[in-house]
Order: C-alpha cells, then sequence, then structure tokens
C-alpha cells in the first residue's frame, strides 16, 4: 500500500494535522505513521548555506584578495544540532511507499524556502508533491488546505524569490561584512580601545540602523523655539471655555515679522502688548463673527497585519514587535487566530461568505460576548463583502489577523499578556462590523477690536464601533507625554456645556474675563520606539501615523512581516541600538554611530531606505513571475561587485576620526578614560 507523507515545520503543528486527519496513529522516533499516511516535522530550518570555505580553504582567511566572494553555483549544509532529525525526513521522503508528499509548512516566503531546502538536500525524485496553503490550524481549514492542495510548481516563483532572498543577504553581508571590517575594523577598535571589532552589515539592518542613527541627529541639531500666544476666556450662561488669538487679514499683526505662524509671537513682549491693548477698552465683551456645526464620521479602522499589531502592542502594552509576534504565533498555534505573518489589512471575499462562523465562536469568550451576540442579531456581517474591508486584491499570501471563534478552551492557559493581545485582536474584528462613530464639531469665531479669536470643540454624539473597540474597559486612556491639558476641551463631555455651544448664534455677544499668556516651545522629532520603527519599515523609511494614509500605500517596505521583528532584535543583541525595556524607545549606541558613519563613507547606498524596499520590491515581482531570477541575480552581483570594488579603492579611514568624535562626546561612559 502506498502512503501520503505530510511534512510540518515544527512538531506543534505536526500534532494538528495528525489531529485532523484522525487516524490511528503509531508513535516513532521523529515522525507518526498510520496505515495510509506518515506525519513528520522540521524544526525550524534544518539545512543552511554554506560558509565560504565550504567552497574553498583559503575563504577562512578574511582577506581583500579574496573579494568579492560571489559563487556560481551555491553550497548548502545540515545544520548540524537539527541533522537526527534531517536525516529522519529525509529516509521519510525517499521511502519507496511514499508516493505523495503534502508539503505542510508554513504558508509563506520562509515555510517554502524551508521545505525547498530540505528537499533538495535529500535528493528526492519521482514522488508527487502538493502544497498545502492554509490561514489557520483549525481543523475545517487544514481539511480544506489538504483538499483544495494545488501542485507544488505553481509555487516556483515563490520559491525562487525565496532563494533569492537568502542568496542576497548571504553575499550581501559576506562580502560587505568582509570589506568594511578589513578596512575599519581596526580603526574602530583603536578608537574604543576594544579587542578586534567585526562590523555586520546586511541590506535591510543597515538600513534600519540608519533611520534610528538619523533621528537621533534630528533630535540632536534641533533648536527649540519658543512662541507665546495670546487666549482670552469667555463667558456664556454661566460657563466659560477658552479661546485662541491668530493673526488675520484686518489684524494690527498681520504678516508682521514678529509672528510666530499666525497663532503667536516670537517675543512675550508682542503677546504683552496685544493682551494689555484688547484688556483697556470697556466693556470687555467680544461678538462671534461665524458659529460652524459640522457632523464628522470615523470609521472603524482595517484590521490588523503584522506590523500594525506590533505597532499597538509596543504603544499600549510596552512590549517589543519579537515578543509580539512570539505571543501572536502563539494564539495561531492554539487555533485562536489566523495566520500572523501577514501584510494584509482585509479579508478575502471567499472569508467574509463565512465569517457568521468566527463571530458565532466569539459569544463564548466573555469580554466580546455581547457584541458578537449582537452583530449576529442585527446581521451587520452580510454585507461586509461590500464594504473596504474585503479586498481579494490587497491580499497575497494571507488575509489580515482575525480571531478564529475557536480553541477558546485554551484561553485558561494564556498569559495575561497573551490574553490581552487576543482581546485586542478581537476588538478590532468585531468593529469592523458597527457603524462609524459620530462627531458634532462646533467651530467659533470671535471678534474683540478688529481681532480674531478662535476655538474649536468636538462633540461624540453616536459611539458606533467605538463601544466594541475599546481595550480600557471604560477607563480613560492615560494622557500623551507633552499633551497639554485643555480645560475648555475636557467641558465637551459636561451635557450643559454642550448645549450651551448649541445655543450660541452669530451676532451674540458674550462676556470676556480676561486675557492669559501661554508659553510653548517647538518640539524636537519623536525617537522612534520598537513598534513606530516597524510601521516605518512597512513604509519604506517613512513613519505615516495616518492609518488611512498608510492602507493607501502600494509597494513593499523594507524588510517582511516575518522579518522585521528579528531584524531590530539582532541590532539591539550586537548593541547597534539600545532599546527602552520600560518605554520601547530605541537609540543608537556609540559603535552603531560609527557603523553609520563607515557605511555612510563606503557603501551609502545601503543606509537608502527607498533602494532597500526597492530590493523587497524586486522579490515580490520575482515571486508574482514578473521578472526572472536570473534578471534580479545579475542585477545583484552586479550591485554587489560594484559597491565592493568602489570600497576596497578608497583610503579614508583618517577622515572618519572626526566623525567618530564628533558622535563620542554624546557617550561620555563608552568613551571614558580613552
Amino acid at each position: 500500500m502506498t502512503k501520503s507523507l505530510y511534512i510540518a515545520e515544527k512538531p506543534s503543528v505536526a500534532r494538528e494535522f495528525a489531529n485532523a486527519l484522525k487516524k490511528n496513529w503509531k508513535r516513532e522516533d521523529g515522525y507518526m505513521e498510520a496505515e495510509d499516511s506518515i506525519v513528520t516535522w522540521c524544526v525550524g530550518h534544518l539545512i543552511t548555506m554554506s560558509y565560504p570555505e565550504a567552497y574553498d580553504p583559503a575563504y577562512k582567511r578574511w582577506s581583500l584578495e579574496t573579494l568579492p566572494f560571489l559563487p556560481k553555483e551555491f553550497k548548502y549544509q545540515v545544520i548540524e544540532n537539527v541533522s537526527k532529525q534531517f536525516q529522519i525526513v529525509s529516509r521519510l521522503l525517499n521511502r519507496q511507499d511514499v508516493d505523495m508528499i503534502y508539503i505542510c509548512t508554513d504558508s509563506g516566503r520562509e515555510g517554502e524556502y524551508i521545505y525547498r531546502l530540505v528537499d533538495q538536500m535529500a535528493g528526492v525524485h519521482d514522488k508527487k508533491r502538493k502544497r498545502v496553503w492554509i490561514d489557520s490550524q483549525t481543523e475545517e481549514e487544514i481539511l480544506r488546505g489538504i483538499r483544495d492542495a494545488k501542485d507544488w510548481s505553481e509555487y516556483d516563483n515563490l520559491s525562487a524569490s525565496a532563494y533569492l532572498r537568502a542568496k542576497e543577504d548571504y553575499l550581501m553581508g559576506i562580502n560587505f561584512s568582509r570589506l568594511l571590517t578589513l578596512k575599519y575594523g581596526s580603526a574602530i577598535s583603536g578608537y574604543l580601545r576594544s579587542d578586534r571589532t567585526v562590523l555586520s552589515v546586511g541590506r535591510v539592518m543597515t538600513c534600519v540602523l540608519g533611520m534610528a542613527v538619523r533621528r537621533e541627529r534630528e533630535i540632536r541639531s534641533f533648536v527649540k523655539t519658543p512662541f507665546y500666544r495670546v487666549l482670552g476666556t469667555f463667558l456664556s450662561q454661566g460657563m466659560s471655555f477658552e479661546a485662541e488669538w491668530r493673526s488675520v487679514a484686518g489684524s494690527r499683526y498681520f504678516e508682521t515679522p514678529f509672528l510666530y505662524k499666525d497663532n503667536g509671537f516670537k517675543e512675550k513682549r508682542y503677546a504683552e502688548e496685544l493682551a494689555d491693548y484688547l484688556s483697556k477698552e470697556p466693556p470687555l465683551t467680544a461678538e462671534i463673527v461665524k458659529v460652524e456645526k459640522k457632523k464628522e464620521t470615523k470609521n472603524p479602522p482595517l484590521l490588523y497585519n503584522l506590523a500594525e499589531l506590533q505597532n499597538d502592542c509596543s504603544r499600549m502594552f510596552k512590549i517589543s514587535p519579537d515578543e509580539t509576534l512570539r505571543v501572536v504565533q502563539e494564539l495561531y498555534e492554539k487555533k485562536l487566530v489566523t495566520y500572523p505573518r501577514t501584510d494584509a489589512r482585509v479579508l478575502s471575499s471567499a472569508v467574509a461568505k463565512e465569517i457568521s462562523r468566527n463571530i458565532n465562536g466569539l459569544r463564548n469568550f466573555e469580554p466580546a460576548a455581547v457584541f458578537a451576540a449582537e452583530i449576529l442579531q442585527t446581521g451587520t456581517y452580510k454585507n461586509i463583502a461590500k464594504t473596504r474591508y474585503v479586498n481579494d486584491k490587497q491580499i497575497t499570501d494571507h488575509y489580515a489577523i482575525i480571531p478564529t471563534g475557536q480553541g477558546l478552551g485554551a484561553l485558561k492557559s494564556l498569559s495575561s499578556l497573551s490574553f490581552r493581545v487576543y482581546e485586542l485582536i478581537t476588538r478590532r474584528f468585531l468593529s469592523i462590523f458597527y457603524p462609524p462613530a459620530v462627531y458634532q464639531r462646533y467651530s467659533l469665531e470671535l471678534v474683540r477690536l478688529g481681532e480674531h479669536f478662535f476655538a474649536g470643540f468636538k462633540v461624540l454624539v453616536e459611539q458606533g464601533y467605538l463601544k466594541v473597540a475599546d481595550v480600557s474597559g471604560g477607563k480613560k486612556p492615560p494622557q500623551k507625554e507633552g499633551e497639554e491639558k485643555d480645560q475648555s476641551q475636557k467641558n465637551v463631555e459636561n451635557p450643559e456645556f454642550i448645549r450651551m455651544l448649541g445655543s450660541l448664534k452669530k451676532g451674540m455677544v458674550l462676556d470676556i474675563s480676561g486675557f492669559s499668556i501661554r508659553e510653548g516651545e517647538t518640539s524636537p522629532p519623536k525617537r522612534y520606539t520598537s513598534g513606530s520603527m516597524i510601521l516605518a519599515m512597512e513604509n519604506a523609511g517613512q513613519l505615516i501615523e495616518d492609518e488611512e494614509l498608510r492602507a493607501q500605500i502600494k509597494g513593499s517596505g523594507i524588510g517582511t512581516s516575518a522579518t522585521r521583528a528579528e531584524i531590530l532584535k539582532k541590532l539591539v543583541n550586537i548593541k547597534y541600538l539600545a532599546l527602552n525595556g520600560k518605554t520601547q524607545v530605541i537609540t543608537p549606541t556609540l559603535l552603531g554611530e560609527m557603523i553609520f558613519d563607515v557605511v555612510g563613507a563606503s557603501i551609502r547606498q545601503l543606509l537608502n531606505p527607498e533602494l532597500t524596499a526597492s530590493w523587497e520590491k524586486g522579490l515580490t515581482y520575482v515571486a508574482e513571475g514578473t521578472i526572472t531570477p536570473e534578471e534580479y541575480m545579475e542585477k545583484l552581483e552586479r550591485f554587489v561587485a560594484g559597491r565592493t570594488g568602489n570600497g576596497m579603492r578608497l583610503n579614508n579611514q583618517y577622515q572618519l576620526r572626526e566623525y567618530f568624535d564628533a558622535a563620542a562626546q554624546y557617550y561620555p561612559e563608552a568613551v571614558k578614560g580613552r
């Protein structure tokens, strides 16, 4: 009897496949076997690219004479500490009674690469191979994936892009790290009075380092500018509110050089002069010249992809992107959520048709039970396919991260952090079935002695999706750092104050209790947090905080959803970046700044986010079949050879000393006693 072999990426996933297949399994060493089926597993990567010395012992010694290193055929080897499992998998793949292989590694580029390397190294021939592509580990999804499995050849382009990504990182890492270590390592070691310095350089990690260093230097060079605003306190129906003076046409200060923008002064004396002028002539009143009332709606945000989730978890729970990925991977393996390593923020039309199943399961999740029941009762899920939350064109490999509605028995075993992340995903998901939040915005313009004051108020009229999206349990969110308390804005929640606002009409005259001067100053750019860095990587170096604008951006960013957290973690581990565990704020180290200056003086292109993103886009084109692997490889080899050759011709080590000195003044502990 012939058998089917199912090969998963790790033991836990293999167990889920075995459970779903419902066979009479016999447990063996490294696999499970039944009458007509075998289930086995990798343990992550079993195969890796060989070090240069495997090509020629001469490459073991780092030397400029052996660069650039551009092998025509790449060599691979079994990873030593998992060689036993590879031998087991290899033997199973080549067993004569196995005629069908189901590839069940993670449904993405890296999962494809893991199996293809194993298949290549095991020398598999004359077997049918089918690719299982699933979005969650629920039993129905696993069985659907097996039933709909396509011939593995349909994923050849994805495989090609996976091989190219690895070759790209390998060639850039080896050539550029060796080149810069040989040229500049001793200069850095001498400056820091440390042992031999090995420079670690990569296509993505060096670009991310550059983003952090540039931001830090922008903050250092920023010069704060003080400015002074004039505010009036206006009275109506026993209540008061503040309005801000602005210079408009007709003002005595209009377009004068004394202004800072149009709502303040560069010097306090001009603000005092204006306040005195406005206070002298009785009665102390102002006329309302404009009242605007406008309704605004705020739609539920798009669903989570990994980058958005990592950003929110960094901001709300102060955990690193790496920790977020670990948590959501756990939720995925416990069948609670769908595949986490996704860039999409929408659902597929196929999933939208069956979405009531997910919602129905959430009636058993206490924090969301009321909302899930309400959605099912009102039937708002039925038209979701016609909304912006469903779009097949915006999905490449996987749709957004959503709760499956299953696996809720595992909730008891979750840590409090994992529970909160699951709740966050669930609330974001249920939000899309609710109407927009509706606000009433009031805009007032008042005039006193030809000078204009402006006030704006925003009143929540209908909660809409906000009632399900609130993860704080009704508590008010903490005030953001540097956020100014605004008394008038606080009053917006007072029903009497809202009624007073609604009664104000053009032409009304209000009393003024007085004028005040409020000092402010311009703010430097913010440092990246681990979460905002992930978002900036996703958007090719742009930190775009508006979520709807982010959704409109096309193209690949720096790295992928599967790799960004690991890249950030590596930069911290090799001490190029420092990560504050409590705040998740990222800052460079002195060593990191020195590496930045070395790269800037030798292979500057590695610091360019747009260029780095274009390489990632090229890999996407290979996966889509738009360009051939040969075209990509030719471009890659030309880039590596050209930049390595240019770097070898440079003789600028001594000139870098002034850059090192400029950075070192901000790290007195690092150069103490030097």
